[in-house]
């Protein structure tokens, strides 16, 4: 509690000091800073700065003009996302307000007048930079020199800036978006342009968790306790299963070695597209297991491995073993040959056994190097839609489980039928941000507190 007020503390100390230098700016800078308070570039333009203040000037035009010309219409309604819906008057389609483009291009708008201030920040400070070197007979930069610096000290600049925008527009933006359709009603019954959606606050999630005796809080608990069962089995399984197929592989005496690493790795050369649904079809009641199991008399009536939850859930872990194996064996089988042979060597002499040494030596030494990858394993794991609904579509359905969802699903699969089948937009929000701090807890947790590469990095060395 402490860290928050001080946190919170420190923001504000900083924000009293940030508008205290942009007064003093203000007050103590000649003409051409006072007039780049309105005309960013303008003091590094009357400076000589042209590179600098040609850049500033064009992209205060390009945001004043989105800003200005386009989003300032989307921006001013979205506390109400729209009043008006679309209608037909004298067999004339009237079109009204259009609740998703209001909130899309308004946060849009948004983002850019907060960019439009923060250039207007760094615009204000080259300017006090500027004079302060200028009062001390200092020359400025060239322009020759600030564009040498993009390929040079600052070239890291230069070099993320396609990245980082590429990153903000397809991924931070859609996150943002997302969070805020879980605060509205937008759903089969709110969709644009013929209906209207609008905010709702925290209804959606109190829907969620079932607060109030209603909603989908049992289905979730559920969805949620089967994505972590699930997540867990998935990955140490494959993981020790793999480690113990690279062990058995590499060990002295084997023979064709290359013959067994080539069988498991066709399992990754195989389309997942096409391997799990052909094997989806083999379990089915009509399948090929069953037609053999059936006909060499060692059952009466056809297994029911979709059709039964239990029977489903075992099956899914199993086939995953069959995907996940071969990856972690390739692994591990890289990792063996760089344990150093001196290690045991000096346990066999020590009188160590096989477990022991595996224990010991092997184990430890695995888990420090691909714990990263270990972890990674699991988120990744916590949002498969490949296995499960490529085998089953996240069945079977039960008459318990609410909202499409199945006995098998996870919540991305869950996730993914509520906006493909119900157009449910608003929960499937919800759920996003659900698994997003689901994955992001563990994350956090395991990364700092378990990973002995991070716990105990000096102290394995």
């Amino acid at each position: 509690m402490g860290r928050k007020r001080n946190a919170v503390a420190r923001f504000f100390q900083g924000l009293g000091a940030d508008l205290k230098d942009i007064g003093t700016t203000f007050v103590n800078g000649d003409w051409k800073t006072k007039v780049s308070y309105l005309i960013m570039g303008f003091g590094q333009l009357c400076r000589g700065q042209i590179v600098r203040g040609l850049a500033f000037l064009l992209l205060e035009l390009g945001l004043l003009f989105y800003i200005i010309d386009f989003g300032w219409g989307y921006m001013v309604k979205l506390t109400t996302l729209g009043t008006v819906e679309t209608h037909v008057e004298n067999r004339v389609t009237v079109y009204g307000d259009n609740s998703f483009f209001i909130l899309l291009w308004g946060i849009l708008t948004v983002v850019a007048v907060l960019a439009l201030i923060f250039l207007w920040r760094l615009n204000l400070r080259g300017n006090r930079d500027a004079e302060d070197l200028l009062s001390r007979g200092k020359h400025l930069p060239s322009n020759r020199a600030d564009l040498h610096s993009l390929l040079d000290k600052n070239f890291d600049k230069t070099l993320l800036a396609l990245p980082v925008l590429g990153i903000f527009v397809f991924t931070v933006v859609p996150i943002i978006f997302m969070i805020c359709i879980a605060f509205t009603n937008y759903d089969a019954t709110h969709q644009p342009p013929s209906k209207l959606f609008t905010w709702v606050g925290l209804q959606n999630f109190k829907e969620l968790f079932g607060i109030g005796g209603q909603g989908f809080g049992g289905t979730f608990f559920y969805v949620l306790g089967w994505t972590l069962i699930w997540a867990f089995f998935a990955t140490f399984l494959t993981y020790f299963l793999g480690m113990a197929v690279a062990i058995l592989i590499n060990k002295k005496g084997i023979k064709f070695k290359k013959l067994w690493r080539t069988i498991l790795v066709m399992t990754i050369a195989v389309p997942q597209f096409v391997s799990l649904l052909y094997v989806g079809k083999m379990f089915a009641a009509d399948g090929l297991v069953n037609a053999y199991l059936l006909k060499w008399g060692w059952i009466k009536t056809a297994i029911p491995f979709w059709t039964n939850a239990t029977y489903a859930r075992i099956l899914i872990i199993v086939i995953n073993l069959w995907i996940g194996i071969p990856y972690t064996m390739l692994i591990v089988t890289g990792l063996l040959m760089n344990i150093p042979a001196e290690l045991y060597e000096s346990a066999r002499i020590d009188g160590a056994n096989a477990f022991q040494t595996f224990r010991k030596i092997t184990l430890p030494y695995m888990l420090f190097v691909t714990g990263p990858f270990l972890l990674t394993q699991f988120i990744g794991n916590l949002n498969n839609f490949n296995v499960i609904f490529l085998l089953n579509q996240g069945k079977p359905q039960s008459m318990s489980l609410s909202n499409n969802a199945g006995a098998t699903d996870l919540l991305v699969t869950w996730l993914y039928k509520m906006t493909i089948n119900d157009s449910n937009y608003r929960i499937a929000a919800v759920i996003g941000i659900m698994v997003f701090l689901v994955t992001a807890i563990i994350s956090l947790v395991v990364y700092n507190k378990v990973l002995p590469s991070v716990k105990d990095e000096e102290g394995f060395q």
